[in-house]
């Protein structure tokens, strides 16, 4: 974790806890979550629900609770995992008892053609052999029937397990998008990093990466409210998404911030690639959407950076975020590179 990451964390820590202080809630673990992500402005639907609570003096432990609750608690998506999970063994299961049943048929079967065979002489009696004939007939429509039900037990398993993976499959990249910007949330992008350091050091490709971050955001909240300021978290996103290719992962860092992870790229193309979406996101002029009113055009501030054989995922972040630091403290707007003399004198001040 970069200085800068950690005074910005220490912040919304110190945020929360004075508001649980202020508003006499109690400081559970699941709490201080809901108001450090409140202080962090990770989730704007949430921090216009507590600030109307707080307007109608609101703040209570059950409201909290259901706050929680409905924004924060994430055993919704791991109850549908869980359930599906066990649809999938009941199926499972299911198809192995008629396995079970149809091999047990199958012996049973096998056991009567040998005991047919001990029977078979040459001096059977004709209606012996007739008998013998019906017995082994009735059989084998016995192991028919038998076979007929497993082939459509598993017929309608594999049907049953198709459409149960369908689920599970959505359910896991639901849980790996953040829910209003619909790209990669914080934790796809942490498990992605880490693969792609791991993999850079076991072909010596390289990979870069770039954190941007939307320039003066809170004024769009203050000034024209929350519901703009989620219109603009869903340009940046989708105009970042529309320009990665391949195997380049976007993703939703925190609150206004967002990341690129660049496999194969070396700094250069890093570097040119996030003027890009940069020059793209100005571009764009935003509209208030019931009214058409023009509002103005976002910017945003980017630092690169590019993988070395000393890093690791943590160090790697922390050189892209001083970079990023640079950009915001000369002007904004414009992407730093760890090459850049501004970044020297980052690390100087």
């Amino acid at each position: 974790m970069s200085s800068n990451e950690y005074q910005r964390a220490n912040k919304y820590a110190g945020s929360a806890i004075d508001m649980m202080r202020q508003h006499h809630v109690p400081p559970y673990p699941q709490f201080f979550e809901l108001l450090y992500t409140y202080a962090s402005g990770v989730n704007p639907h949430l921090n216009s629900r507590i600030d109307l609570l707080l307007q109608n003096d609101d703040g209570t432990t059950d409201v909290a609770e259901r706050l929680y609750q409905e924004f924060l608690k994430t055993s919704d998506v791991e109850e549908r995992l869980n359930h599906l999970s066990e649809k999938v063994f009941s199926k499972i299961d299911s198809v192995r008892g008629a396995v079970k049943k149809a091999m047990s048929s199958a012996e049973s079967y096998s056991g009567k053609l040998v005991e047919a065979n001990e029977h078979l002489t040459d001096e059977i009696d004709p209606n012996a052999l007739r008998a013998l004939t019906a017995q082994l007939l009735e059989e084998t429509k016995v192991m028919q029937s038998n076979n007929r039900v497993l082939e459509e037990r598993l017929q309608s398993s594999k049907t049953d397990i198709a459409a149960l993976q369908r689920d599970l499959d959505a359910v896991r990249r639901e849980s790996q998008l953040d829910p209003l910007t619909k790209i990669y949330n914080r934790k796809f992008f942490d498990r992605s990093i880490d693969k792609a350091v791991a993999d850079a050091v076991d072909t010596g490709k390289p990979v870069s990466i770039f954190l941007l971050d939307i320039d003066y955001f809170k004024r769009f909240n203050d000034t024209f409210g929350h519901q703009t300021g989620d219109q603009v978290l869903r340009l940046v996103a989708l105009t970042l998404k529309s320009m990665i290719k391949g195997l380049d992962i976007a993703a939703r860092y925190g609150g206004e911030e967002f990341a690129a992870i660049l496999p194969n790229t070396s700094l250069k193309g890093a570097t040119a690639l996030a003027e890009m979406v940069r020059k793209a996101i100005q571009s764009k002029e935003l509209l208030r959407r019931s009214t058409n009113e023009k509002l103005g055009r976002v910017t945003a501030s980017f630092g690169v950076a590019e993988f070395s054989p000393s890093d690791n995922a943590v160090s790697l972040i922390e050189r892209a975020d001083l970079c990023l630091y640079a950009a915001k403290r000369n002007g904004r707007n414009q992407v730093i590179d760890e090459k850049s003399d501004l970044v020297a004198d980052t690390r100087a001040a």
